[in-house]
């Protein structure tokens, strides 16, 4: 593989081209009421932007070069994707991105909760640390996380967008003493070398272009004797590339999550430890025996819901959930009250939906690969 060419930052840019399509909207309530306050110009723009990398470039057709130049502009795809599913991922899913594991009657948020508490533990975080949250999203898990354990946690994230709602959601919970957000690229850093304490990423590593390169940088922010614990997104060993079933399966999961080059376990585990850290664990919770599979929520098995308010929440997830808001987004879209694209990009999450449970189902694809690296003293 090639080496990495990191994207020019530019924060002045970004922070107009994101006044041009969010506006005011980050003030808003999650979901569709942020979703209808965007710009159409500007909405196409980023439509235009991240769609040029998928729009006819099959599973049948895909290329090492299509794939090189995904991976040459990650930054730039990765923000764009997230001005595009942000608020229908708030909608869906809320404020945390990512999946967890279900015990026996446990609900959905508390499922997402027991996830971060369990990184948490795992990781040995603890009242007054500094703690880096790379690709922390709307700041869900950071909330959530620095209740749980008292560490102070800095979000660092590329769509300005997101950092918005973060800082907003922060305030609303009083949270904002414990908890900062900032803009960059985690594969270049601003931060100095050796600032924080331990530093952590859930399922925001995989739209890296090079997990040794965003390891690394983690790595070089880490105080020694820091710990850096992960949540990644990869194929498994069962992945076969030149199966084109398989494939088909990882490229709508990429499309419909922007992610530039997944990789398998293999690489990961290597790129962890060529980034310089002594690895004191890793497994695949998607293999533990749950009571039911991370990918419950998207498979519309409603009989595995906890409770009334877990069928509501999971029933929007579902297929038909999904097939009757992406027709109402399309309703909204024709009579101009929803800009173009919004169904577009309603369509691509559920392709990624459907391939994230095939994935899932027969064992190609796991969203919970557990990491905890320790830099050297």
């Amino acid at each position: 593989m090639a080496p990495i060419a990191l994207e020019d930052q530019d924060h002045v840019r970004d922070a107009a081209f994101n006044k041009a399509l969010h506006g005011k909207s980050a003030d808003e309530k999650a979901g569709l009421r942020a979703m209808l306050k965007k710009d159409p110009v500007a909405q196409k723009a980023a439509i235009d932007e991240y769609f040029k990398h998928w729009d006819n470039k099959a599973a049948g057709v895909e290329t090492a070069e299509i794939r090189e130049a995904r991976r040459a502009e990650y930054a730039t795809l990765t923000r764009h994707y997230y001005n595009l599913a942000t608020d229908l991922y708030e909608y869906g899913w809320g404020a945390c991105f990512h999946f967890c594991r279900f015990a026996y009657g446990e609900g959905f948020r508390q499922a997402i909760a027991r996830h971060e508490h369990y990184l948490a533990h795992m990781m040995g975080l603890r009242d007054g640390m500094k703690v880096l949250d790379v690709g922390c999203g709307v700041g869900g898990p950071a909330r959530e996380i620095t209740k749980f354990s008292g560490a102070k946690i800095v979000g660092l994230n590329n769509n300005d967008y997101q950092i918005e709602r973060a800082l907003r959601y922060a305030a609303k919970e009083g949270l904002a003493q414990q908890l900062d957000f900032t803009k960059g690229d985690f594969m270049q850093m601003s931060f100095p070398p050796e600032v924080f304490d331990a530093v952590y990423a859930i399922e925001a590593t995989v739209h890296a272009p090079s997990l040794e390169g965003v390891y690394s940088e983690i790595f070089r922010v880490l105080k020694p004797g820091g710990v850096f614990g992960v949540y990644e997104w990869l194929m498994t060993d069962h992945y076969n590339n030149e199966d084109a079933h398989h494939r088909e399966i990882r490229l709508g999961i990429e499309q419909g999550d922007g992610i530039s080059n997944m990789v398998k376990i293999p690489e990961a585990l290597e790129a962890i430890q060529k980034a310089g850290f002594v690895l004191e664990h890793h497994e695949d919770l998607a293999d533990r025996e749950d009571a039911r599979p991370w990918y419950y929520p998207l498979d519309g098995d409603l009989r595995m819901a906890s409770s009334l308010g877990d069928i509501y929440s999971i029933a929007r997830m579902t297929r038909i959930g999904r097939f009757i808001a992406h027709n109402f987004i399309s309703g909204l879209e024709l009579t101009g009250i929803a800009p173009k694209g919004t169904r577009k990009t309603a369509n691509s999450l559920g392709v990624a939906a459907d391939c994230l449970v095939a994935g899932g189902k027969e064992k190609l694809f796991t969203p919970m690969y557990l990491m905890i690296g320790r830099k050297p003293i």
